[in-house]
C-alpha cells in the first residue's frame, strides 16, 4: 500500500465527503489540534491502568468523530452519521455523567494545581491544554462563519473538564497549588 497520494503537494487536503481546503485553513488547524489531543491521550492511555485506559480509548475515538464533524464539506453535513461522523448531544451528556461521577468520588480542591504529580496525570493535563486550544479554534470558526455545530463546541468544552478531573484522580499524593 502506498501511503502518499501527492494530492496535498499543492497545499490542500481533502474534506470529508468531498471538496478540498487549504492546509492552513482554520478548520484544518482545529482538526490538527484534535489530532494532537488524540496523540497525547495515547500517551496517557499507555501509562494508565486498564480501566482508565479503556475510558481514554473511548475519548480518543470520540475525537475522531469531532474531527470528522469539523472537516466535512458543509454542503454534505446532512450525510453525517450521529456518533460516527457527527457529534451528538448524547456524547456531551455522557461526558457530563462521567465528570459528575468522578467529582462525587473525589471532590476537587478549590485551587489551581501545578501539573506533574504522576506520569499519567501529567499526560492528561497536557491533553487538556491541547483540547482547550482546539476549543478556542472552534470558537473562532463559529464566530467567523457560523458553520460549526454547537455539539462539537460543547463536546470539546466538556472533554477538557473531564480530562482535568481525570488528571486529578490519577495524581499521586497532594498536588502542589499554584501558590503557597
Amino acid at each position: 500500500m502506498q501511503i502518499y497520494t501527492k494530492g496535498g503537494d499543492d497545499g490542500t487536503t481533502g474534506l470529508f465527503l468531498g471538496g478540498r481546503a487549504s492546509k492552513a485553513d482554520d478548520v484544518l488547524e482545529a482538526c490538527g489540534d484534535i489530532d494532537e489531543a488524540v496523540s497525547v491521550l495515547g500517551v496517557a492511555r499507555s501509562l494508565a491502568d486498564d480501566a482508565l485506559g479503556g475510558e481514554i480509548l473511548l475519548l480518543q475515538r470520540d475525537l475522531f468523530v469531532a474531527a470528522a464533524d469539523l472537516a466535512t464539506n458543509p454542503r454534505h453535513r446532512d450525510r453525517l452519521e450521529p456518533g460516527t461522523s457527527r457529534v451528538t448531544g448524547d456524547m456531551v451528556r455522557r461526558l457530563e455523567h462521567l465528570i459528575d461521577d468522578e467529582v462525587a468520588r473525589r471532590p476537587l480542591r478549590p485551587v489551581f494545581i501545578v501539573p506533574g504529580s504522576s506520569p499519567v496525570s501529567a499526560a492528561l493535563d497536557h491533553a487538556r491544554t491541547v483540547v482547550r486550544r482546539a476549543e478556542r479554534r472552534v470558537v473562532r470558526l463559529r464566530d467567523e462563519d457560523g458553520t460549526v455545530s454547537q455539539e462539537v463546541l460543547s463536546y470539546l468544552n466538556r472533554l477538557s473538564d473531564l480530562i482535568f478531573v481525570l488528571a486529578r484522580a490519577t495524581a499521586e499524593g497532594d498536588e502542589p497549588p499554584s501558590h503557597d
